[in-house]
């Protein structure tokens, strides 16, 4: 077996993409995503590789089941069990207000997820060092597990207990009673999940994790069940939402650590592209069929945070820090009370956007970047789909134009610019608001629109360089590719370092590398494919929040917190003379899989020219009008090639646009970057 397998669930393509570890070779497919069953588009996209699944060793695959089941309400019947007196922690929460919402005076919260009557109390109680001021209440346990299976028909038990992450036992004994009770009921416990004090935070990840869990574990089971009957036995592999991947068994158990599963595979493939490019600060930006997702990668490193937000639901997971907006390729375009909407709805992939021919009514994004020239109606996907150009048009004038009493091209320009401040903002939140400056930074495009739009991103705000890797369309896929095998593990410890000894700081850092090491050796992983990453989540006494810092290869705790002191200066522009808080000690097990290297191309030699394929008239935003666009196949294109815009470079799957200001040259790895005619 050679073969490393890769794919990712999109809102409207499903991507695949094949690895041969022997010859370096990568190839390609896209087929449309199955609202109905989304395990049938990835067949469907697997298929259409024509390979033998035989051959295929690892198969890595990033999902968004877990977040639609959440975002769509459709997850399964889920009770909660927790201690008797604590039934509403999950309900009441924190009273945090969206940030859209904070002075909306018709505001009220969504409606809770778990409904009062299926929350459930039982005696037994720790203190907040773990040891038992109250016994666990065994028969009062199996009364409300049996009210809510037999009574109240639910499928799925979060139990959530104070104080679990220091002694896991009552957690654990409840677990052992309810699956004996009733084996076909999923059983989630918090201790199995996050470590970490915070106690409506872990009991809302708990829940999440309870929800989705019956779904996705059939639909885990249903794949790997349909891949084996097409002679697949390698290794199955689901991507976590805060890189690397889980194996599958594993991640039925915890779905909730694969909820931003999808957009976590571009992120892996960016810090993999800026290792390999030697560009340490790149800002990726995914523009899907449904949403744009953009996350900062800073000297080498991806922004992480653990604790996310879902809807109104706050999760401790570890995850990447991605800013998403409703914005992509199936947005929908319409007239409100004089005004041009675009998004957060989206065509999805039934209908589609109009010009697919597939029923859709309203335009989309799409429909109006092929009313602007960009497109070739006849070469879409590699010509085996025809575009209706008059149908895109005659829905962009019926619900744009006309009702704002504008014409085609201002339509079209106009919904264009509408995701371009939205994505700019999104941008903006996640560099300047944090102190970066964008200008200092390439821009990765990428994702089924990213060549389409992502160029006209990086010319408004200015940024050094867009560069749109090969195979932009799947790359998230491609990055899935690029991923190593990670469990994380972490322990609430809530001690001034004042108070702590390095030597049992070194204990407790020990024992969970210990777990991670065997975990490790558990999926198969030789000692020389192991990496152990030891860090220590701190802050000053009296704060709320807290920073991440490294220890490896700290040998005393004044280092530690020199490390601490200089992360917060760097963050916030100062440090204190305040007591250092150690929060939550983690460690990250990685096991490191083989990773496809970035192909270098052909030269072009000495005096050669690219000549376009074709002209082709379109709308130019450096010159506010329409411009003659040089067309240009990119398998033709060779390193070293400069092309001036306008220009429209095709391939099989995307299409990339710049404008008559920007200058684009192929790079040594066939990578298309985009600079402001000035520098190039």
């Amino acid at each position: 077996m050679a073969q490393r397998l890769a794919v990712d669930i999109g809102g409207t393509f499903v991507d695949a993409i094949v690895f041969d570890t022997e010859t370096g070779a990568l190839r390609l497919e896209k087929d449309f995503t199955t609202p109905e069953n989304a395990a049938n588009g990835v067949l469907n996209a697997i298929g259409r590789l024509d390979l033998s699944l035989a051959d295929v060793e690892t198969f890595v695959h990033g999902t968004t089941l877990g977040l639609n089941t959440v975002l769509e309400r459709k997850g399964a019947a889920t009770g909660i069990i927790t201690n008797a007196g604590f039934e509403d922690v999950f309900e009441t929460g924190r009273y945090h207000r969206p940030r859209e919402k904070m002075y909306k005076l018709t505001y009220d919260d969504p409606p809770v997820l778990i409904a009062k009557r299926y929350r459930h109390g039982v005696p037994g109680r720790l203190n907040a060092q773990g040891e038992e001021l109250e016994p666990l209440d065994e028969a009062a346990l199996r009364a409300a597990a049996t009210r809510l299976v037999e009574a109240q028909g639910r499928a799925s038990i979060a139990v959530c207990f104070l104080h679990a992450y220091r002694n896991p036992a009552h957690e654990l004994r409840a677990k052992a009673i309810i699956e004996d009770m009733y084996p076909e009921v999923a059983v989630s416990i918090s201790s199995d999940i996050v470590r970490e004090y915070r106690e409506y935070e872990r009991t809302s990840t708990t829940v999440v994790n309870a929800y989705v869990k019956p779904i996705f574990r059939t639909y885990v089971a249903g794949l790997e069940a349909s891949l084996g009957a097409a002679g697949f036995d390698g290794a199955f592999y689901i991507t976590r939402s805060g890189g690397g991947a889980l194996q599958a068994r594993v991640s039925a158990d915890v779905p909730v650590h694969t909820i931003f599963s999808g957009p976590a595979g571009g992120l892996i493939g960016t810090v993999a592209l800026s290792e390999l490019t030697d560009r340490p600060n790149m800002i990726a930006v995914d523009m899907g069929g449904t949403s744009t997702d953009a996350c900062v990668v800073h000297n080498g490193q991806p922004a992480l945070k653990y604790e996310a937000a879902l809807e109104n639901l706050p999760l401790m997971i570890p995850t990447y820090d991605i800013s998403t907006i409703g914005a992509g390729g199936g947005s929908l375009a319409r007239a409100e009370n004089g005004l041009l909407r675009v998004g957060p709805q989206s065509a999805g992939a039934v209908p589609g956007p109009v010009c697919y021919g597939k029923g859709g009514t309203a335009p989309a994004f799409t429909d109006a970047v092929l009313a602007m020239g960009y497109i070739d109606p006849a070469r879409f996907l590699g010509g085996e789909m025809t575009l209706d150009v008059a149908g895109a048009e005659a829905a962009v004038r019926t619900h744009v134009a006309d009702p704002l009493g504008i014409d085609l091209t201002a339509a079209c320009r106009g919904i264009y610019e509408v995701l371009l401040a939205k994505t700019v903002s999104a941008v903006r939140e996640i560099t300047v608001e944090a102190g970066l400056d964008p200008r200092e930074f390439s821009m990765l495009g990428f994702g089924g629109g990213g060549g389409m739009f992502v160029p006209l991103v990086g010319r408004e705000m200015g940024v050094r360089e867009v560069i749109i890797p090969q195979a932009s369309s799947v790359f998230s896929a491609w990055g899935m590719l690029m991923t190593d095998i990670v469990q994380e593990y972490a322990q609430t410890v809530l001690l001034l370092l004042d108070d702590i000894e390095m030597a049992d700081l070194t204990k407790a850092a020990g024992e969970l590398a210990d777990s991670a090491r065997a975990d490790l050796v558990d999926a198969g992983f030789p000692e020389t494919a192991q990496l152990v990453e030891h860090a220590a989540e701190l802050r000053y006494f009296g704060q709320e929040h807290s920073l991440e810092v490294s220890i490896d290869g700290a040998d005393s705790l004044d280092e530690i917190r020199k490390r601490y002191d200089d992360a917060h200066l760097r963050r916030y522009g100062h440090a204190m003379e305040d007591p250092v808080q150690l929060v939550n000690l983690r460690v990250r097990g990685i096991g490191r899989e083989p990773k496809p290297e970035l192909p270098r191309i052909d030269e072009r030699g000495a005096g050669d020219a690219p000549a376009p394929r074709a002209t082709r008239a379109a709308y130019c935003f450096a010159r506010g009008d329409s411009a003659e666009f040089a067309i240009y196949d990119r398998d033709t294109l060779l390193a070293g090639d400069v092309l001036p815009g306008p220009a429209v470079i095709e391939e099989a799957t995307t299409t990339v646009v710049y404008f008559s200001d920007q200058t684009a040259t192929i790079d040594p790895f066939g990578q298309i970057v985009i600079t402001p005619e000035t520098d190039a």
